[in-house]
């Protein structure tokens, strides 16, 4: 099968090919057509499967195909700014051969970009990206109007709600026409989504890809060691593996902060990215690690779902994430498109239970290799006796907090 069997635009198309793309993934050979029949849609799938084009493609290709101006045709609300200009970019490249207008709104930009997205909102713009927040303060000043929406997508829906956004959703919901095509995505199926669904979508039909399963593609390792042994480790994985761009999370912005301190010392080519840097650092960052300039870049949570770049063929988690969905990102990262790629969890012993959690999650044992006779004696992976709580101590089941 190929894009052509779609029947799309043939300027469309044109993009498409441009692109470098020739066949469609599993999720976009099921998807697309049914958008392409107006079916409201609840899917889910993981991570690097292709889901931004499955609904930007049927999009593109109704409004090119119905065109009207000065009216908001769609409307993709994402949960970063990061995911906002990545779908962006996929907009211009698949759009390049088209007459199609579209911007992505988000905040953590100044007062110029806030004037900028008004008299684009103003003037009329076909497609609008955003985060839910900045789209609720533009509605707010009252300047503009959805009545004219067509299409209603709701990208990485589990995620905005893990980042509170459920009642900014609601707000921009109940601005819009009852007659939409609604179309919501997420990694995961928790109630919650379920329950969302079934108030904005109507008679939706459900896809499920490989519910939060990484790509079997990817090889999964794991080391085991003492919390002293994590720096060592990441400095002998990096100078002994060949590859081209690694993506190093940590858990917490400071361990990335001490952790790009700690490389750069040893002559590491590096650079950091978390929510402390301004949006401006962030995009010489990316544009640095996209081209090749930065061959490693250490990141909280914040990239693990706003990244797409094709040559990442390493992903270390530095600290073991906080649950499954987290790693299935992060790991996501790499292998894309029809690359290979390698993801290294170290494991410290504190970290052991919660790791053991992932891989109950993933319904797979992730191979634990040797730790390099260099670094010392290393501790066995038992996380039933790392999980009990310390003599005079209280054990808590909680989580530990997310820091971005």
């Amino acid at each position: 099968m190929t894009f052509k069997d779609f029947n799309l635009h043939p300027q469309l198309v044109q993009g498409i090919e441009s692109c470098g793309y020739e066949t469609p993934t599993p999720v976009q050979e099921i998807v697309i057509p049914a958008i392409l029949a107006g079916k409201d849609l609840i899917v889910s799938a993981q991570t690097g499967t292709g889901k931004s084009a499955s609904f930007l493609l049927p999009v593109l290709n109704h409004i090119i195909s119905h065109k009207h101006a000065h009216k908001v045709s769609a409307l993709v609300v994402v949960p970063t700014r990061e995911l906002a200009k990545q779908i962006s970019q996929h907009i211009e490249a698949f759009s390049y051969f088209l007459d199609i207008s579209f911007i992505a709104i988000y905040g953590g930009n100044d007062g110029k970009n806030f004037d900028i997205e008004k008299k684009a909102l103003q003037m009329g713009v076909d497609i609008v990206v955003c985060t839910p927040g900045r789209l609720i303060a533009h509605l707010n000043l009252k300047y503009f109007d959805l009545n004219s929406l067509q299409y209603l997508v709701l990208d990485e829906a589990d995620r905005m709600l893990d980042m509170g956004f459920q009642e900014d959703i609601a707000k921009i919901i109940n601005t819009l026409p009852e007659k939409k095509q609604t179309l919501l995505f997420s990694a995961t199926m928790p109630d919650r989504i379920r329950g969302l669904a079934r108030k904005i979508l109507k008679n939706p039909q459900e896809v499920n890809i490989a519910i939060s399963k990484p790509p079997e593609k990817i090889i999964q390792k794991a080391y085991v060691v003492y919390e002293n042994q994590k720096l060592k480790l990441v400095k002998h994985i990096l100078k002994h593996s060949p590859f081209k761009c690694a993506l190093i999370f940590c858990s917490r912005k400071q361990s990335v902060k001490e952790l790009t301190y700690d490389l750069y010392k040893a002559k590491f080519k590096v650079a950091e990215i978390h929510s402390d840097l301004e949006q401006k650092q962030r995009e010489d960052v990316l544009l640095g690690f996209s081209s090749g300039q930065i061959p490693i870049l250490i990141a909280t949570d914040i990239v693990s779902r706003g990244i797409d770049i094709d040559t990442i063929d390493l992903v270390i988690n530095y600290d073991v994430p906080n649950d499954g969905e987290d790693y299935v990102h992060r790991i996501g990262r790499t292998a894309r498109a029809e690359a290979e790629g390698v993801a290294i969890t170290i494991i410290s012993q504190k970290e052991q239970a919660a790791f053991a959690v992932i891989e109950k999650l993933l319904e797979k044992v992730i191979t634990k290799e040797k730790v390099p006779s260099e670094l010392g004696p290393a501790p066995e992976y038992n996380p039933i006796e790392n999980s009990k709580p310390k003599p005079g101590k209280r054990f808590s089941p909680r989580r530990k907090p997310k820091t971005y």
